[in-house]
């Protein structure tokens, strides 16, 4: 079983790199935002989960074993496969937790391919697994509560992801309009 990679990224396609190391390329699926900051010719080192299925095996990358141990958490849950597992972790794992914690419902359904049925058994399973104090943000508690949705799904439908709007949205103080977290984010995206 791959545990752990460190090479250079040979190429990019559709939320997956190859990463080279030692002559030999690895086809390893990442979040978007893992996918958006690296470049080709980057170093870069992963934390691996192994995905074996009876006609493929795949390989998920992480930056770290917090990251990787959540998302086997999440990919427990009846309902959530590595794909979604994967979905998932591109909203802030920090914000995710919380929700999890707090029991709310309505962050976990805005994420793609989680209906409120699935959001709910992620609460009802994982509300133990997660402890209070993985949760190392503040600014996602802060967030949770505070960022305009309206901003979110404008930003959505230009083609931006949940968790990249959330992460660029994370470095500023409280606006006061939908306009205004646009306008933010569209600047320092």
């Amino acid at each position: 079983m791959l545990a752990y990679i460190e090479g250079n990224i040979q190429e990019k396609q559709e939320k997956t790199l190859i990463i080279v190391t030692h002559g030999i390329g690895y086809l390893v699926n990442v979040t978007e935002t893992i996918f958006l900051e690296n470049e080709k010719r980057d170093e870069i080192a992963l934390y691996l989960h192994t995905h074996v299925r009876e006609d493929d095996i795949s390989l998920f990358g992480f930056p770290t074993l917090s990251d990787l141990n959540f998302f086997k958490q999440l990919i427990s849950v009846s309902g959530i496969g590595p794909k979604i597992g994967l979905e998932i972790l591109n909203t802030d794992s920090n914000l995710i937790k919380n929700a999890i914690l707090s029991g709310d419902l309505a962050i976990l359904t805005r994420i793609p391919g989680i209906g409120k049925k699935t959001a709910e058994r992620m609460i009802l399973e994982l509300k133990n697994k997660v402890r209070p104090d993985e949760i190392t943000s503040r600014e996602t508690q802060r967030l949770s509560k505070e960022i305009d949705e309206e901003a979110i799904d404008a930003l959505q439908s230009l083609g931006y992801s949940r968790g990249h709007v959330y992460k660029v949205l994370s470095k500023t103080e409280k606006l006061e309009t939908t306009e205004e977290y646009i306008k933010y984010f569209l600047q320092n995206v």
